[in-house]
């Protein structure tokens, strides 16, 4: 593929995330209005002037991270030889679906567990299970986390690595301890994302929750990136949204 070829089709998979981008950014911003505490929510107003002003913000903030991200990250994928074009395989689809189906599973237990230490948690979860919640974390969580998180930064934790490190390799011999060192790397860094999000929901960040936060979302965003890496981000991508289906399931049927 030549650079030409190379700019062309990551600006058609960038334009490709725009309406994902502002229909998740807005979705996303309805849902944090439903589960911030009412003091965040009204310090938030009070800085910005509106809820509009804030859904507004958050849905801009959500498309530019998709289209630098989308861009930049697609560009970075094929330099580090971790491109591969998404087809529709038996073998990415099972292993897509079991990831996703195990994690969301992890998800709906960790209800039951951490509402034993923290009962808010039942109001948290119960407030996500919306159309709002759902459709946020099907497009943002499953399509735009994947984007920055796999397709940008491991990418791009891949690429340095691979140029401090393994420079005598080429972009198509690459040691596959590179792309799994950078993994842990960007699911480390998943799990760090969600820190704000888990302070704004309970007002503190315990030992107890910051142990859940990297413990969840650090093993999720572990096998999304094996997906990412063995098969394509469209993989990764089916997984992370299935999680977030199973979850919700599991919200209906027991909660």
């Amino acid at each position: 593929m030549n650079k030409t070829q190379n700019f062309k089709k990551a600006l058609l998979f960038t334009l490709s995330l725009l309406p994902v981008a502002i229909i998740g950014g807005i979705c996303t911003a309805i849902y944090q209005l439903d589960t911030l505490s009412e003091e965040m929510v009204q310090q938030a107003v009070s800085q910005l002037g509106g809820v509009e002003i804030l859904i507004a913000i958050t849905t801009l903030q959500t498309i530019m991270y998709a289209l630098v991200c989308g861009f930049i990250g697609y560009i970075i994928t094929v330099k580090t030889g971790l491109y591969k074009p998404f087809t529709l395989n038996k073998k990415g689809m099972l292993s897509s679906l079991v990831v996703g189906a195990f994690t969301g599973v992890l998800l709906g237990i960790d209800h039951f567990v951490s509402c034993a230490v923290y009962p808010e948690i039942q109001t948290v979860n119960i407030n996500s299970f919306s159309l709002a919640g759902v459709t946020a974390s099907i497009l943002y969580g499953g399509i735009i986390e994947e984007v920055m998180i796999r397709l940008f930064f491991m990418s791009l934790i891949a690429i340095i690595i691979w140029k401090l490190f393994f420079r005598k390799y080429s972009a198509n011999n690459i040691p596959q301890k590179v792309y799994i060192i950078a993994n842990i790397v960007a699911a480390f860094a998943f799990a760090a994302g969600h820190l704000p999000a888990t302070i704004g929901m309970f007002g503190e960040l315990t030992p107890y929750l910051l142990i859940r936060c990297f413990a969840l979302n650090g093993i999720a965003g572990y096998l999304f990136g094996e997906l990412f890496r063995k098969h394509s981000i469209g993989y990764a991508m089916i997984a992370h949204a299935t999680a977030h289906i199973v979850k919700f399931i599991i919200f209906a049927i027991f909660i």
